[in-house]
């Protein structure tokens, strides 16, 4: 199910970016509980940046990411350090774009639809805890651009924490 907000049919994408992190900006002024934001910038992020079948958190609890706020199907609750795209994004610390995740030999497969993933790590005091994970039931659906947008979308949301 796809939904989209009333009078952003017409943007284009790099304004659609912008409208996200304006909204982030005045949710996290209003809001400071970070559950509430996650919930919310999933939704935000589901309405708005088109080609998704998944947006949403994976929460670092020990030793595993836990699954957060999210929109779309139901996921994997749970999803070991060692294995998967949004373990790399942990354990590298960094951004992981995937063209093709049939291609990444450990990749965990919680939705078959997906064919493209876009993880970005959620870094405080130099250590993750937890991932923005974005799937796509479209070959290559994410670019540079995209993951630049959502490394300072993260950036915004980080900054009330």
């Amino acid at each position: 199910m796809s939904f989209t907000l009333k009078g952003t049919e017409n943007l284009s994408p790099e304004e659609k970016y912008d409208f996200i992190k304006l909204f982030i900006k005045g949710q996290v002024r209003d809001e400071k509980d970070p559950l509430a934001l996650m919930a919310n910038i999933s939704a935000i992020i589901m309405a708005l940046v088109a080609d998704l079948n998944w947006a949403g958190f994976y929460l670092v609890r020990e030793d595993q990411l836990v699954l957060g706020p999210f929109q779309g199907l139901p996921a994997c609750t749970r999803l070991s350090y060692n294995k998967g795209v949004c373990a790399k994004a942990w354990r590298d610390q960094a951004p992981v774009r995937l063209a093709d995740v049939e291609a990444f030999q450990d990749h965990v497969a919680c939705d078959s639809a997906s064919r493209s993933e876009l993880v970005i790590p959620l870094i405080k005091n130099n250590k993750v805890y937890g991932v923005l994970d974005l799937d796509s039931p479209l070959l290559s659906r994410f670019t540079e651009e995209d993951q630049k947008n959502f490394v300072e979308i993260v950036e915004i949301f980080q900054e009330s924490l």
